[in-house]
């Protein structure tokens, strides 16, 4: 080896001694790009020593370039080494992990969806089909298929929302309960059927507490040959005690539907106090949900009126059948004690989230 070769060699080695010094001592990323462009950059000192070789007798060069890659070869590993530990350490200093993390709250099943689950998975276990139809009905499967002509009393609680008519013979409004379903079924199928008809209907009510102008029903019809009105107290019977309990009492009270006679409605025992108080205790306490009167409403039903099976192509000589609609919310505040109906559609997740 040549004095020169031997001149750069310890100049090479002092220049990687410091460099890989500086380099372990680079605080952050910054210091260590800073570093690169110093020895390894167009006019570092790695560049400045090739410039260098070409004053070297042509023997010398081999030995010399050797000396300088392997110089460049150190200082780009070192520096390649620094800046991944550099970047995990800045990626460090930004994750504070004292610091609590994001929860993520499971969905709920909506109370009133739930509740109209469970009412369907009770009556399909008795053999019900669940059936679905249009929001939008016509006034004859709202009204006149149902035994509810122009002129009939009743007709004022149901008369809802109308739309722009299509034609001057033909009305169209928001339905006000779920029975046009029954009525179009009954009318393109035939006897022995169960059927359940959940869905939103729509009437002109103020929104109060127990009141809105739209919530859910689920109505009920059994169409066969041979039905009499013990079969509707057995099926409805059934769905209190598995709805409410199995303690649950039920009664039937004589109503007027036009779709139904004879018609009824049905009470079940208060759920809180069990309709057990004495008549002298309901009188100093009266219960919070039932008043003291040990009932509770949650349904009407009866035996399908002869003149609804008339409009749907049915011999009412030839079959007979039950109907009972009620309010899905109405069961959901009994079942779990809600106050106010507005609550189900306040979206607040507060009251949700029980749920």
């Amino acid at each position: 080896m040549t004095g020169v070769e031997l001149f750069m060699k310890d100049q090479i080695k002092q220049i990687e001694g410091q460099a890989l010094a500086e380099i372990a001592s680079a605080g952050d990323a910054a210091a260590v790009e800073a570093l690169r462009i110093k020895y390894l950059g167009r006019k570092g000192v790695v560049a400045d020593l090739f410039k260098k070789m070409g004053g070297l007798a042509p023997a010398e060069k081999p030995g010399a370039g050797q000396l300088l890659n392997a110089l460049k070869n150190a200082i780009t590993k070192a520096i390649d080494e620094k800046s991944v530990g550099s970047a995990g350490e800045e990626a460090g200093e930004k994750l504070d992990v004292t610091l609590p993390g994001i929860s993520i709250h499971q969905g709920r099943i909506h109370p009133v969806i739930k509740t109209i689950y469970e009412i369907c998975d009770i009556f399909i276990s008795m053999g019900f089909k669940v059936v679905e139809g249009p929001e939008i009905e016509t006034e004859h499967y709202n009204f006149e298929a149902l035994n509810i002509p122009l002129e009939h009393p009743s007709r004022d609680a149901f008369d809802t929302f109308y739309l722009k008519a299509t034609s001057p013979t033909s009305k169209y409004l928001l339905r006000s309960h779920t029975s046009p379903v029954q009525a179009r079924f009954m009318e393109k199928n035939k006897p022995p059927f169960s059927i359940l008809v959940p869905g939103k209907v729509y009437r002109p009510d103020a929104t109060d507490a127990s009141h809105s102008f739209m919530f859910h029903q689920v109505e009920g019809l059994a169409v066969a040959g041979d039905i009499h009105f013990s079969d509707l107290k057995g099926a409805l019977t059934a769905f209190a005690k598995q709805m409410f309990g199995k303690n649950t009492r039920m009664r039937f009270r004589p109503s007027f539907f036009p779709f139904t006679e004879p018609s009824a409605e049905v009470d079940i025992s208060c759920i809180l106090c069990s309709g057990v108080q004495s008549t002298e205790y309901r009188e100093q306490k009266r219960c919070s949900l039932c008043g003291g009167k040990g009932w509770l409403e949650i349904l009407g039903a009866g035996m399908v009126n002869p003149k609804v099976f008339k409009n749907v192509g049915y011999d009412p000589e030839k079959v007979t059948g039950f109907a009972f609609g009620m309010g899905v919310e109405r069961i959901a505040i009994l079942k779990y004690g809600i106050e106010d109906i507005r609550m189900f559609f306040e979206n607040d997740v507060r009251f949700l989230r029980q749920f």
